[in-house]
This record gives structure tokens, C-alpha cells and sequence, in this order.
């Protein structure tokens, strides 16, 4: 009897354990979960009301893979060489302060071009739903290595802490596209019951909404890829911690921008 009391504490102990590190590690998470939203809230962007759900679920599903992936390898390479995820921790650094600076130079330079090509290219439903997985996958690796660091314990424990953190972090964000994507649904819907007031302050408002959400994720992408660099080179902070992190990714996102587009266009 006692032995079986002792276990049940020590299964509680260990749970207790996997939900505080889980918590803390989502707090940490939260700014690159905000920018995932973001950027998944812009890919059902125009399309058919009727397929927005379908396309997000599809998302959902192979953003839930990518969480597998993502915790499979970083478990494999820090069982066979711990600093390499200092690397790969970069890497999607750069990755971050690099797409924030190509958002910002399509804005603010390509502007003009970007809209002819968006009105020439049609882009289908598939392409859509991959290259959101693509960038999904980019994201988790990052989610999940960020959450390794507030992780500790066996192997099991940091394996669940790990799979709570990648299922809460897909759930939390696509549960949120998928309530986003519909509002002005809902708006209609208002308008059509006699609630014209509401209903039509929601339809428009979502398009300030989706904005929004797209300065924010472009802002988050500087903040956590300039505060990946900055820790990993053990750049002292000379002033607020946010905003050095912003002025890194972004100096740094524009340093790399040009090298980064040559390359890619070569290999295309």
C-alpha cells in the first residue's frame, strides 16, 4: 500500500513537473506563436468562405506533423551532439530577421511589382496549403527549440513537456485562424438576423484586423530572430532587451537580404 502511494506521488510530482516547464516554455513560445498566426491568418486570406475551414484543417494536420518532426530531431541531435542546436537555432534566426526584411522590402519597394505579379499569378489551393506548411515547419523547429531550453528532466519528461508544447501551440494557433477567418462570416450573418449594427462593424473591421496581425507577425519575426542572434553570440544588452532584439533582426534581416535572394534565384 505504501508503495502504491509513493508511486502515485511520484506520478503526480512528475506531472506537476511536465505542466510547470510546459507553461513556462509556451510563455516563451508565445511571441513566434503570434507570428505563425499571422502569417497563417493571411494564407486563407481570399479565398472562398466555403473552403477557408477545409484549408486551415489541412494546415492544422501538417502543422501537427511538423511539431513531430521538429521534436524527433531536436531529441536526435542533442542525443548525438548538443551544440549542433545552437546551429539550427541560428539558422532559423536568420530565416526569422529574413523574411521580416523581405515583408518590409516588398512593402515598401517592390510594392508596385508585387501587386502585378499577385494579379497575374493565380496561386491554387494546394500551393497555398504547402507553402503554409513549409514556413509552419520553419516555425515549430524554432517553437520547439526555444521550448527545449525551459525544458529539463529524463527523457520522458522532456518528451511530453515537448508534445504538450507543440499540440498546444498548433491548437492555440489554428483554432485561431479558424475563428479569424470567419468572423466577417459571422458578420453577415448578423446583418442578415436584424443586427446590422454589430454585423457590419465586424465585416469591416477584419480587413484592419488582418493588417494588423500582419505588422505584428512582421515586427515578432525581428524580435525573436534579433533575440536568437543576440543570445547566440552573447551580445550584451545596451538597452531594453525588446528593442535591441528589434534593431538586430532588423539590421541584420537587411544584411542578409540581398545574399539570400541572389542565391535563391540562382537556384530557380
Amino acid at each position: 500500500m505504501i508503495s502504491l502511494l509513493s508511486l502515485f506521488d511520484d506520478i503526480a510530482s512528475t506531472l506537476d513537473d511536465i505542466s510547470v516547464m510546459t507553461q513556462t516554455a509556451i510563455q516563451k513560445t508565445s511571441v513566434l506563436m503570434t507570428d505563425d498566426l499571422a502569417v497563417n491568418a493571411g494564407v486563407v486570406t481570399g479565398t472562398a468562405a466555403q473552403r477557408e475551414l477545409p484549408i486551415v484543417k489541412a494546415i492544422f494536420i501538417g502543422s501537427l506533423l511538423n511539431k513531430v518532426i521538429s521534436i524527433a530531431g531536436v531529441l536526435i541531435l542533442l542525443a548525438i551532439y548538443e551544440p549542433l542546436l545552437t546551429g539550427v537555432l541560428l539558422i532559423g534566426g536568420l530565416y526569422l530577421v529574413y523574411e521580416g526584411a523581405h515583408k518590409v522590402f516588398e512593402k515598401f519597394v517592390q510594392r508596385k511589382e508585387v501587386q502585378k505579379t499577385n494579379n497575374e499569378v493565380t496561386i491554387t489551393e494546394k500551393q497555398r496549403i504547402k507553402g503554409a506548411v513549409k514556413t509552419d515547419l520553419v516555425l515549430s523547429v524554432e517553437i520547439i527549440l526555444i521550448a527545449k531550453q525551459s525544458i529539463s528532466g529524463s527523457f520522458l519528461n522532456q518528451l511530453l513537456a515537448l508534445s504538450l508544447v507543440g499540440l498546444a501551440a498548433s491548437i492555440l494557433i489554428y483554432g485561431l485562424v479558424a475563428v479569424l477567418v470567419k468572423v466577417d462570416d459571422f458578420g453577415l450573418f448578423l446583418i442578415k438576423k436584424d443586427y446590422k449594427k454589430i454585423g457590419l462593424g465586424m465585416v469591416k473591421t477584419m480587413p484592419y484586423t488582418m493588417k494588423g496581425l500582419g505588422i505584428v507577425g512582421t515586427i515578432a519575426m525581428f524580435m525573436v530572430g534579433g533575440g536568437i542572434i543576440s543570445h547566440v553570440f552573447h551580445i550584451p544588452y545596451l538597452t531594453a532587451e525588446a528593442i535591441q532584439n528589434l534593431v538586430m533582426g532588423f539590421l541584420v534581416g537587411f544584411l542578409v537580404l540581398y545574399p539570400v535572394d541572389f542565391v535563391l534565384k540562382k537556384m530557380t
